[in-house]
């Protein structure tokens, strides 16, 4: 019997930029190398429909544990400015999800980036360590989502 490894990474992002400038960047995915060490390129294999559902891009990753995650994701929920969620195939198999949220003006006007990740380690040597390897693989998904957002908060400020 094989088992299945799961793992529930939730990252939690403040940045001081409106959310249409952030919601834009987040969605602009052929623009992540820009601003996203860790990002080797971003190609899109098909287009999806007035909101961008059904849009599916190959994304590859370069990770501080020196391995290559090569993502196939695809759009399948857009609530613009809000929610964006989509289903991920390739070294990982699962499912991620943006949730943004504006914070009034007198509290900063920044805005709030919380980015939900379960995903499956594929069969073979990954998934029978992943009780011991679990910690590190936390610790490079911390690490990448660390660099996207420092990244991203030099992205914005300079494109402000």
């Amino acid at each position: 019997m094989s088992q299945i490894a799961y793992f529930d990474l939730v990252s939690h992002w403040r940045l001081d930029a409106p959310v249409p400038r952030v919601w834009r960047a987040i969605t602009e995915t052929e623009h992540w190398p820009r601003w996203w060490p860790g990002v080797v390129n971003v190609k899109r294999l098909r287009n999806g429909d007035e909101i961008g559902v059904g849009r599916v891009q190959q994304i590859h990753f370069r990770t501080g544990l020196g391995y290559r995650l090569h993502l196939e994701l695809e759009v399948t929920e857009v609530k613009r400015e809000e929610r964006l969620r989509a289903r991920a195939g390739g070294t990982l198999a699962g499912e991620g999800i943006w949730l943004m949220e504006q914070a009034p003006a007198d509290a900063g006007g920044h805005t709030d980036v919380t980015f939900v990740w379960r995903v499956t380690l594929p069969p073979g040597i990954l998934r029978w360590l992943a009780p011991v390897l679990g910690p590190l693989f936390r610790w490079n998904h911390k690490r990448v989502m660390r660099a996207g957002r420092l990244g991203l908060e030099s992205y914005l400020a300079r494109a402000g």
